[in-house]
């Protein structure tokens, strides 16, 4: 049987582990960074911390490998059937020539990134405070405009406006429109709130939509979102999604309802109950009224029995006057003779403070005290003058000046004074003061 290839033909002989290498050399230049999302299974967590799994979808499967030192970075701990997306190298394992991804990233794939990054928002902003009851605001009672941040065409403002027409009719609904849902309901959602803000048109925001799966209600979850309605100075209901849906806008705002339907019930009163209270009120103020009138009714009846007959009360009033009349004409000149015996003494004593009986007693109290001080004044300088006196002939007595009027000189080199021939030396200037003047002299 012939060869299928020439003589002349050169060959290429390749062991096992040398095509693997080959292989894998290949391999990890087509394929050096791949993204791929799938399914985990058979995943193992080595002694060395390196893990190792598979990654399948519903037609195929390939090995995977993600190192310690790779896999210390991630933010969760992937288990079977999670779907994640990775970042890998297409490589071969050449010991046993299997096909393998080196994953270089993980993250979890679809709702479990999102509530990945749901729970890592939450605890931030948690951390930050903004969820502490101290900054929830009071819901106005009776408010007497109600804005709505939602999208014009959904189910939530059809909701919200039939529930406050039937509760609360006399309150202004104000719709601030937005989309609520995709890349770009985040940024109107801020804006419509920053408009709501800066009219300061109505009492209280409600904010939301309808129902829907993580993916839907995501926009509430933007932190963006979520500020703006902390930052928020009108009080906000928040009411995304149903019962069950939580969003990180309910965290922040000052009251969260379960549903559109709730969050319109909880920013109105209801005017069947109004009018109940109303009616029951009514019927108090009534009775207390008729209770004051049947209570002001016997205090009349009381006083009109205490009152006596006109004709008594007039002789009575008649006898008084006669009594008065008496001690009108009587009374006035008992009452002067009083009064002059009171002047009399009131005169005596203010002769006694008269201002010039006053002046005459200061006039000599001045006049004794000048004399007084004068005197001192002369005595005091006497005596002082005769201090001066003996003081400067002590001074004299002991004064240089007055021994060098005996005879005597007083030896300065260079201002200070010469008690000892040792301190100085030939050629020295020295100065020789005298009883009358001084003398400038060298030492020989």
């Amino acid at each position: 049987m012939s060869s299928p290839f020439p003589e002349s033909a050169p060959r290429e002989i390749l062991s096992v582990s040398a095509l693997n290498a080959k292989a894998r050399n290949a391999l990890s230049l087509t394929f050096s960074r791949v993204w791929v999302e799938a399914e985990i299974s058979n995943f193992i967590r080595a002694a060395s911390g390196h893990w190792y799994f598979s990654l399948k979808d519903n037609r195929a499967q390939v090995r995977a490998a993600m190192f310690k030192n790779q896999n210390g970075l991630a933010t969760f701990t992937p288990k079977n059937g999670l779907q994640v997306l990775v970042r890998a190298e297409v490589s071969l394992y050449e010991e046993r020539g299997d096909y393998q991804l080196i994953v270089s990233y993980i993250e979890e794939a679809g709702h479990g990134a999102l509530q990945r990054a749901f729970e890592v928002l939450r605890l931030k902003l948690s951390q930050e405070g903004l969820f502490e009851a101290q900054h929830k605001k009071k819901l106005p009672p009776f408010p007497r405009s109600i804005g709505v941040i939602t999208s014009p065409h959904g189910a939530a403002i059809r909701d919200i406006i039939t529930t406050l027409n039937r509760r609360y009719p006399s309150a202004k609904v104000i719709i601030y429109p937005c989309l609520v849902q995709g890349e770009s309901a985040p940024q109107q959602i801020c804006r419509a709130l920053a408009m709501a803000e800066a009219r300061l048109e109505c009492d209280v925001l409600i904010i939301g939509r309808g129902g829907g799966s993580l993916e839907d209600l995501w926009a509430f979850n933007n932190e963006a979102v979520v500020r703006a309605v902390f930052a928020a100075t009108i009080p906000i209901v928040s009411a995304v999604g149903h019962e069950i849906d939580f969003t990180l806008c309910d965290f922040v705002a000052d009251l969260r309802a379960p549903t559109p339907t709730a969050a319109a019930e909880c920013c109105s009163p209801d005017q069947s109950e109004l009018h109940l209270q109303l009616q029951k009120q009514t019927k108090t103020m009534r009775a207390i009224i008729l209770n004051l009138l049947q209570m002001a009714k016997k205090h009349i009846l009381w006083q009109q029995k205490r009152l006596a007959e006109p004709r008594n009360l007039l002789i009575q009033s008649q006898q008084r006057l006669d009594h008065l009349q008496y001690r009108l004409y009587q009374g006035p000149l008992h009452s002067l003779q009083k009064k002059q015996d009171v002047l009399k003494i009131l005169w005596h004593r203010l002769h006694q403070h008269a201002p010039l009986h006053k002046l005459l007693q200061w006039q000599q109290q001045k006049e004794t005290l000048t004399a007084r001080l004068s005197s001192a004044i002369i005595a005091l300088l006497n005596e002082k003058q005769k201090k001066l006196i003996a003081q400067g002939q002590s001074l004299h007595a002991i004064s240089p000046l007055a021994t060098l009027d005996r005879g005597y000189a007083l030896v300065l080199k260079e201002q200070h004074i010469i008690s000892d021939a040792k301190q100085l030396a030939k050629g020295d200037k020295i100065d020789v003061r005298l009883a009358q003047g001084q003398v400038r002299c060298e030492v020989v």
